[in-house]
């Protein structure tokens, strides 16, 4: 059964890496799920309350670099809040209105948007709102990765 509680697990695991290119998948939770799946299959004796202590601060850690990357990445390029916001929006549809490469365009297009619309920014800030708002993105999508690697190594050091 032990081969079945992996097979699980790393489906679970492959899941939440995709979730990383598509914000509407809970890359977090398809984690967490891999771990409780195992556990389900074949033993939580492995996973004591140490593993979920580490466990429930790397998700913490997880949302915080998230939002903290691209709200970073706008602010740094003089965006607003608005700015940020127009991201998020982007970042959610972008996906579904441009397939692939929506994930790159919608939130680019989103604070640019937004700026434009809200804090009537000229069109030179505006797009470096965009800018930041990309390159907060893509930070974030290399450190959630690795963050995810992270607990996927902790899980493998104590199941194994």
């Amino acid at each position: 059964m032990e081969w079945l509680a992996w097979i699980a697990a790393v489906l679970f695991f492959a899941v939440a890496f995709i979730g990383l290119v598509y914000p509407v998948i809970p890359s977090v939770l398809f984690i967490i799920g891999g771990f409780l799946l195992y556990g389900l299959l074949d033993t939580f004796d492995s996973m004591g309350w140490l593993f979920w202590i580490i466990q429930l601060l790397f998700t913490i850690l997880l949302f915080g670099a998230d939002t903290a990357a691209n709200l970073f990445g706008i602010k740094r390029f003089g965006g607003s809040n608005a700015g940020g916001w127009g991201s998020t929006i982007g970042l959610l549809f972008g996906p579904f209105v441009i397939p692939v490469a929506g994930i790159l365009i919608g939130p680019f297009l989103g604070a640019i948007i937004a700026e434009l619309l809200v804090t009537r920014a000229g069109f030179k800030q505006a797009l470096r709102s965009g800018a930041g708002s990309l390159i907060g993105f893509l930070t974030s999508v290399v450190v959630k990765a690795v963050i995810m690697i992270i607990m996927i190594g902790i899980f493998i050091f104590f199941v194994t």
